[in-house]
């Protein structure tokens, strides 16, 4: 009797075993979804861009469906137009560009003759061009190695190419069905839940669509202001292959915040460089004070019926998107952040401010204490 009565007393009891189950249960889930989603992770990265790149063309659409025509339709057209854009600037700027910096490479010795001769004619200097490219490196090998590494190996060029063009394949096609059964997708994620839950699901949803459709806009309006206006100062410059210089700048300058116009000006000041050094230094002036009159003028007039986020939360938020999704992460960042934060605006609450001692003045402190509760964030458009 003594000794079953110790056996018993020293078993583990009941919930210590039952807790080890489910403690060895939530680590071997835990493993497994971690497992899941790096090998999972690519498409469900692909799978959010492409709802992105389906709310984003969702003004659009709508627009036309409301003209009448069917809402497949509408997505269709929508997604073969900028398909066909895209083709086309490839097509002009791609070879352009793998042209023009190899050619700007070979041409390096006489660039930098070029560019000493005009230095020394303007500020009355004495270098001599060829110490300059000697301390550059500027040698025959080493500008033939640079010429060939600018150049891509055919077979790994053929390989990114196909892959590339899977992806966007797949990408369009999740696009497609979502923005065209957008309506019934809406629908059928709101009926899983109860009738509350699912009038904040219809608000975030609306919230989502309005953002990123306005991201969208607001970016092509403003890169097609920034496209004109270089476009015009290159013409009148007299720089080489204006125009797609001019469609790129308006392009990177507005879908890269914040350093956007100084990574596009760079491409132009190269080739201007190349012909003509005094143009290239117009063409950095040129991008310096338009990034300001953009930031000041033309960007909050812009997005202040669109979208306007600080320039400090863009950038980040493109640091993020690109490290988690490349590229294309880097893109839908920004309306993403947008939506999350009108979302927080739509359903959060801000207090009053509790200054310090006598940082408050009498008629601010008694209406603060006078109210006693939070006041909630406006809705837009309310």
């Amino acid at each position: 009797m003594t000794e079953g009565t110790s056996a018993a007393a020293h078993r583990p009891p009941p919930w210590l075993r039952r807790a080890l189950l489910y403690v060895l249960a939530a680590v071997a889930a835990y493993q497994a979804a971690v497992w899941m989603f790096q090998s999972l992770r690519d498409f469900l990265g692909l799978l959010f861009l492409a709802w992105i790149f389906a709310i984003s063309v969702e003004p659009i659409v709508h627009r036309l469906e409301r003209r009448g025509m069917r809402r497949g339709l509408a997505t269709g057209l929508v997604m073969f137009g900028l398909v066909a854009l895209l083709i086309a600037f490839i097509g002009v700027f791609g070879a352009l560009l793998v042209d023009q910096l190899g050619q700007l490479i070979r041409s390096a010795p006489d660039v930098v003759r070029s560019v000493v001769s005009w230095a020394n004619d303007t500020f009355d200097t004495d270098f001599q061009a060829g110490d300059v490219a000697d301390a550059l490196q500027l040698t025959p090998d080493r500008i033939q190695n640079l010429a060939q590494d600018l150049t891509p190996n055919l077979v790994g060029f053929v390989t990114a190419t196909i892959g590339a063009v899977f992806q966007g394949f797949t990408l369009l096609l999740f696009a497609y069905y979502m923005s065209a059964e957008g309506p019934k997708l809406r629908d059928t994620v709101s009926s899983r839940f109860p009738p509350r839950q699912q009038r904040v699901i219809s608000t975030v949803w609306t919230i989502a669509i309005e953002k990123t459709g306005g991201y969208v806009v607001s970016r092509l309006v403003l890169a097609a202001l920034s496209a004109v206006v270089t476009g015009i100062l290159l013409s009148v410059l007299g720089v080489p292959y204006w125009l797609p210089l001019a469609i790129w700048t308006g392009f990177v300058s507005q879908f890269i915040p914040t350093i956007g116009t100084y990574l596009a000006i760079i491409l132009p000041a190269l080739i201007a460089l190349a012909d003509q050094p005094s143009d290239a230094v117009w063409v950095l002036v040129f991008g310096t004070v338009y990034q300001q009159i953009e930031n000041y003028i033309l960007a909050p007039r812009v997005t202040a019926r669109t979208v306007f986020i600080h320039p400090a939360v863009a950038f980040g938020a493109v640091i993020v998107g690109a490290s988690l999704f490349g590229p294309l992460g880097g893109l839908v960042s920004i309306p993403v952040v947008a939506a999350i934060e009108a979302v927080v605006q739509t359903y959060g609450r801000r207090y009053e401010l509790v200054g310090d001692d006598g940082g408050r003045d009498d008629g601010s402190a008694a209406g603060a204490a006078g109210s006693g509760r939070a006041r909630p964030e406006s809705v837009p458009g309310a």
